[in-house]
């Protein structure tokens, strides 16, 4: 279905947003875009929204199964615009967010919905998941320029590392449960990344419930929500793998003469599967087994 605007959206699809799980996919440009819906339809969302201009053309087949709002993601502010106006209209529902050429996984996703997953955290009273974003890119930028390349994608096996939150309210006191994390791409080349870009951190799924706004900085206004764990036990994360950071590498005028490849000694090919996420560290299951 298409709507014209977010507003003509919210108006339509309420009851089904309600419903949930409800993925909302920004498109920024037009790289892996079919791959991307096509993915996450796959992991059992009750309704798949994409936000794209007009302009773009999408394959009839994947047109039929999703939500088509006419948005412009590349504007200052909209993706949070968005997300807080989906939210206030859908309270209780759970939300991901992602950008296209970003692939969620989560622990046995493979035989497993999102449905599930969701279930059992709001079992363990989570209203909110850690979700970690691990860079992709292609082994050779020769042959694949925006270092795109599904079938010959890399990650990083090694490097990722955590710090603690300073809550500037509290003297520079950690945040309780709370850690900034860093790894990949952006750690590697953090010399043409911003630092305020740099944390590979997300809360990619969460309970919409009233008052909660997204922060210019993927947190959320509801500290409970940036936890990465309940204060009894370790809970599951995720991971968004995504090409996101690698093109963002290859366009700009600052890094995309200076970058030849983003293979070193600890690349591994990316096998398209939650096993070698949790093999390597890269999200973990809690206590879902």
């Amino acid at each position: 279905m298409t709507h014209d605007s977010l507003d003509s959206f919210l108006k339509t699809a309420r009851a089904e947003l309600r419903r949930g799980p409800v993925a909302l996919i920004f498109v920024e440009d037009e790289v892996e875009i079919a791959s991307t819906l096509q993915h996450h339809l796959q992991m059992g969302f009750g309704a798949v929204v994409v936000f794209m201009p007009q302009r773009m053309a999408l394959p009839e087949d994947l047109a039929q199964q999703i939500h088509r709002v006419s948005y412009d993601a590349t504007a200052q502010g909209a993706v949070r615009s968005a997300v807080d106006a989906v939210s206030a209209a859908a309270p209780g529902a759970w939300i991901y967010y992602c950008y296209n050429a970003e692939y969620l996984f989560f622990p046995f996703c493979e035989t497993r919905t999102v449905g599930e997953l969701l279930a059992f955290h709001s079992e363990e009273r989570r209203d909110a998941m850690l979700s970690y974003v691990i860079d992709l890119y292609a082994d050779d930028l020769s042959a694949h320029p925006h270092a795109v390349s599904r079938e010959h994608a890399f990650l990083d096996r090694s490097g990722y590392y955590a710090l603690a939150r300073k809550d500037t309210a509290q003297d520079g006191a950690p945040k309780e449960r709370q850690l900034d994390f860093f790894g990949g791409l952006r750690w590697r080349f953090e010399e043409y990344v911003p630092a305020t870009r740099r944390r590979i951190d997300r809360i990619a799924l969460f309970r919409a419930k009233p008052g909660l706004k997204m922060q210019e900085d993927h947190r959320f206004s509801d500290e409970e929500y940036n936890t990465f764990a309940c204060p009894w036990h370790h809970n599951i994360t995720a991971a968004i793998c995504s090409f996101r950071a690698a093109k963002a590498l290859t366009r700009n005028p600052g890094s995309r003469e200076a970058i030849q490849t983003f293979k070193w000694h600890n690349s591994a090919p990316f096998e398209w599967q939650s096993r070698q996420l949790l093999d390597l560290g890269l999200m973990e299951p809690g206590q879902w087994f």
